[in-house]
């Protein structure tokens, strides 16, 4: 197959260092033709096969001791209609190079998250989204795909052709099949205004519901010991007419968010005791700013400090008790946490296993600095949260299974049905897989 080295032993490891796999096998595909011969021969074998992208997911979900296929080299060709804002791109592509060519053809994303390593394939796959509460996750944006299934077979899905398919593949957790095309609905380019403020907890718990309709985007930080938060909210406008000074980005984007924060957590690690305090700093330290920038550079930044996170969506009325709930558990830990808690929100939508299906969500992202204990921290809130109605982020860290996750999504039966047509033999399973979906 081209593009394709003989079998190795190949060991692979997430960005966060928490998933590690050996594979048997690693599959460069450069066409659509390679993965159809890849997936044919790996089901003649009896073997099992698992795309992987850029590795930002915590989970298990790329992890294989069978056929590893990066996708890094497959080329299907890229497509751009202006006139009708669609892009049509390998699975493969990074946010980061879509997001680049984009905006060479005066178009961009509708929304993104704050990171952008992740492949398309793996960020809709696994549920990625930003903030808004006008938009649903990345998937959302999905006009059409290209999978293909167990058996072989190429589908090409939209909501005309193959819609039950295409109402699945879009958060699937590759599932049903390997993505290898993708074409997203765009908007024309944007600049966005940003204005990031500190402010008490409790006043923006107080104003949120007029906090989210008020601006595009927004979210919070908080910071836990303490009751302060830093708030973040972009909004659309017409002028990039106050971007933001190059010492001013290095400052609080590189220096006090990534090298400071960095040697906080460091120094949090060695000696937890002065956990509090680092946070309390930490609130303090970054300070109110307002800027303008092209859409996907004030959306993305860059994250160098490694962690461990997990996330949840909840009903959107159910964040305050949550959030109550989360800050009796900081409080409660026999270890500290040096991590603040992200809160972002979106709109409902139609995909079967989104997060966000058929309701307004609130997500709340509990992290861990690399290295510290963590799993009874997040264990402890997610009994919260699922008691709240909550479903995992699938990129996330988590613990549920497939009965309790069945009660958590009105479309679980139909994916199963779906999975078992498209996947009959479970060759794209892992053990996370068989934990997760069954």
């Amino acid at each position: 197959m081209a593009g394709t080295p003989p079998p190795t032993l190949a060991g692979w490891s997430n960005w966060a260092g928490n998933q590690r796999a050996t594979a048997t096998t690693i599959l460069r595909p450069a066409s659509l033709a390679d993965v159809t011969e890849a997936v044919r021969a790996a089901a003649t074998a009896g073997d099992r096969i698992r795309a992987v992208g850029s590795g930002h997911s915590f989970t298990g979900v790329a992890v294989t001791d069978g056929r590893r296929m990066e996708l890094t080299d497959l080329d299907t060709g890229v497509r751009v209609d202006t006139d009708r804002r669609l892009v049509t791109v390998p699975a493969g592509i990074t946010l980061r190079a879509l997001n680049e060519l984009l905006t060479a053809h005066g178009l961009a994303l509708p929304n993104l998250g704050d990171i952008d390593a992740q492949t398309i394939a793996g960020a809709i796959s696994t549920g990625t989204h930003g903030t808004g509460a006008a938009y649903g996750c990345l998937s959302t944006f999905v006009e059409a795909l290209t999978l293909v299934t167990g058996t072989g077979e190429v589908l090409r899905c939209s909501a005309d052709e193959h819609p039950d398919v295409f109402a699945a593949a879009r958060v699937s957790l590759g599932a049903l099949g390997v993505l290898v095309e993708v074409t997203l609905r765009c908007v024309d380019a944007f600049v966005l205004h940003a204005h990031e403020r500190p402010a008490p907890l409790a006043a923006v718990l107080d104003e949120l519901p007029a906090l989210i309709d008020r601006h595009d985007h927004v979210e919070f930080y908080w910071f836990p010991y303490t009751t302060r938060v830093q708030v973040k909210a972009n909004d659309r406008v017409a002028d990039d007419d106050r971007p933001l000074p190059r010492w001013r980005n290095w400052l609080d984007d590189e220096f006090l968010s990534n090298t400071v924060f960095a040697g906080a957590c460091r120094l949090g690690r060695a000696v937890p005791a002065l956990a509090p305090g680092i946070s309390a700093v930490s609130a303090r330290a970054l300070t109110e700013r307002r800027y303008t920038g092209r859409s996907d550079q004030v959306f993305c930044s860059p994250r160098r400090v490694r962690f461990v996170e997990m996330e949840y969506a909840l009903p959107r009325d159910a964040l305050p008790e949550a959030l109550d709930a989360l800050r009796r558990i900081v409080d409660g830990l026999p270890f500290k946490v040096l991590f603040p808690v992200e809160v972002r929100f979106t709109a409902a939508d139609d995909i079967w296993l989104s997060h966000g299906y058929g309701r307004e969500s609130a997500y709340v992202a509990v992290h861990q600095y690399v290295g510290m204990p963590y799993e009874p921290y997040f264990r402890a809130f997610e009994q919260v949260a699922a008691s709240l109605g909550g479903r995992p982020h699938w990129g996330k860290l988590h613990w549920r299974d497939a009965e309790s996750l069945a009660t958590a999504y009105p479309r679980w039966a139909d994916f199963q049905a779906l999975r078992a047509r498209l996947d009959p033999h479970h060759l794209f399973t892992n053990p996370h897989l068989t934990r997760t979906l069954g």
